[in-house]
């Protein structure tokens, strides 16, 4: 994801336990010119196994040259970008705008597996609009053209990120091809993934969106999926430290007056992730965001972070603290409902032998 998959966001996610992490999306005739915010994207190859940088352009040539300078940076994968919607990108006929032309982005695709010798991979979307659910076409051409997964977000590029994912789409492109497919799309939950592998038949599950602000949070799917493979949910102290832990890698990649203001986009996020758990109020999100957001210190950040999880904190063991009382509460009420009924069966006098004798049973009280 462009502006948020960094060198410094891949590592925390590869060191909880995401299986694959991939670059932010590389324009390859700016990789292969040098382009210094385009070779800073690409870097990585010290800090995850196996190292994916994923390349985006619009001509064979530059793909295929994009390619070389990818595996010389230490790729061991390519992944080729044909999702991505936005409008700068798409407007300069890349990402999804190729799924509008077929036979064009195969051209892309043959070019940069000629020139790799590495696998290549292939993220796409269901089409460009409902009239063009072309993925499953793409996806089997791609395969036939080397292509050795595929990706597929549930949504066409005039949807953006509008309504729902549709996993059970995915399902056709799934049946198309015989090599691995990867589902994507508003997987945010364990419950989200374990209904996107069997709507989709996917062979496996891309977090995107739903690791804003929680780089570590695909290790946690991955571990509730298939314990041992990824991390149990952090608490809140341990979360605290990947916060700042995100902060300071950030702040070593890009220095510190850029890496500030990328990390605060960050710590929105984080903020939100805090509310979404009532572990921050309304009134608490809002005056988190006018006194952190804006801060050019790096030190008041770190201290802002601070201060958040103290909230944090607060609101744990105030709901820890009104939950044990309901449960004395009513730990106290059945216990006095069982002494009530003690007292009442007391007063009940057993059934006559007649009554018995009917085939009923009466209970009457004196």
């Amino acid at each position: 994801m462009s502006g948020v998959t960094d060198e410094a966001t891949r590592g925390i996610a590869h060191d909880c336990g995401a299986g694959l992490v991939v670059s932010e999306m590389v324009a390859s005739e700016e990789l292969v010119k040098q382009r210094p915010d385009m070779v800073r994207r690409a870097r990585g190859r010290k800090r995850t196994t196996p190292f994916v940088i994923q390349l985006a352009g619009r001509e064979a040539h530059w793909m295929g040259e994009g390619a070389r300078v990818a595996q010389d940076m230490g790729a061991d994968i390519i992944d080729i970008n044909m999702g991505c919607p936005a409008r700068q990108v798409t407007g300069g006929l890349s990402g999804s705008a190729l799924m509008r032309d077929i036979d064009h982005a195969v051209r892309l695709i043959e070019a940069t597996v000629a020139a790799s010798k590495v696998p290549v991979t292939l993220k796409m979307r269901l089409g460009w609009d409902e009239r063009t659910l072309n993925a499953g076409e793409l996806a089997s051409r791609a395969e036939a053209a080397g292509v050795q997964l595929v990706t597929v977000h549930g949504r066409t590029r005039s949807q953006f990120y509008t309504g729902s994912a549709n996993w059970r789409a995915i399902r056709s492109v799934k049946q198309a091809v015989k090599i691995p497919l990867i589902a994507n799309g508003d997987g945010v939950s364990i419950s989200d993934i374990k209904a996107m592998l069997h709507e989709s038949g996917a062979d496996g599950v891309m977090i995107g969106r739903g690791s804003y602000g929680r780089p570590w949070w695909p290790g946690v799917l991955a571990e509730a999926l298939e314990p041992g493979t990824g991390v149990p949910v952090p608490g809140l102290d341990a979360e605290m430290d990947l916060v700042l832990r995100h902060q300071t890698e950030m702040i070593e990649l890009y220095g510190p007056t850029l890496g500030n203001k990328t990390f605060r986009k960050h710590l929105g996020w984080t903020i939100d992730r805090l509310a979404e758990r009532n572990l921050l109020s309304a009134k608490e999100v809002s005056s988190s965001r006018a006194a952190y957001l804006q801060v050019v210190n790096n030190r008041g950040v770190s201290n802002g972070i601070r201060a958040l999880y103290d909230l944090a904190q607060k609101h744990l063991a105030n709901a820890a603290s009104v939950a044990a009382a309901a449960r004395r509460s009513a730990n106290s009420a059945s216990r006095a409902e069982r002494a009530s009924f003690a007292a009442a069966s007391s007063r009940w006098s057993k059934p006559s032998s007649a009554v018995l004798a009917a085939g009923c049973t009466s209970l009457t009280v004196a």
